[in-house]
């Protein structure tokens, strides 16, 4: 009996598990749910952007990540966190009807930091349906000349 209800256990959490890692989708979902409704989605033109090469006393840095609601609801960024504080994010507070577009500007100041090679990440939230969550990621090589 205990040989049937372990067996029955470990199956179950085998399933289970494997359930687990189903892949995630690459593409970007347009339209309704499954259930009908209307969704947002955001989709951006590139999610990352390399500085190259400068100097620190060139300053303060700055680019611009640009999107796209290609969803059929308004699109609202609830926030774009940096990983760290010379890295600032600005994005839009209202909300991005379908088809419009918008950007976030992101600011990088190397100023006191150490020279060299350097790459952070912005994490974007908003409602959107399939990419609620998306990894923005600039890069750079700041020299001390």
């Amino acid at each position: 009996m205990k040989k049937i209800i372990l067996s029955t256990l470990l199956l179950a959490t085998v399933t289970l598990g494997m359930n687990a890692f189903v892949p995630q989708k690459n593409s970007v979902t347009v339209g309704t749910t499954q259930d009908g409704e209307k969704a947002a989605e955001i989709k951006f033109d590139t999610l990352t952007h390399d500085f190259g090469t400068f100097a620190e006393k060139d300053g303060v840095v700055k680019c611009t990540f640009k999107f796209t609601n290609v969803g059929n609801a308004p699109l609202i960024i609830h926030q774009a966190i940096a990983s760290c504080g010379c890295t600032v994010p600005n994005y839009p507070k209202d909300p991005i009807k379908p088809g419009e577009g918008g950007a976030i500007d992101v600011t990088y100041n190397g100023a006191g930091k150490f020279a060299g090679r350097f790459k952070k990440n912005i994490t974007v939230r908003s409602n959107a349906k399939e990419s609620s969550v998306v990894r923005l990621t600039i890069e750079g090589n700041m020299t001390t000349e």
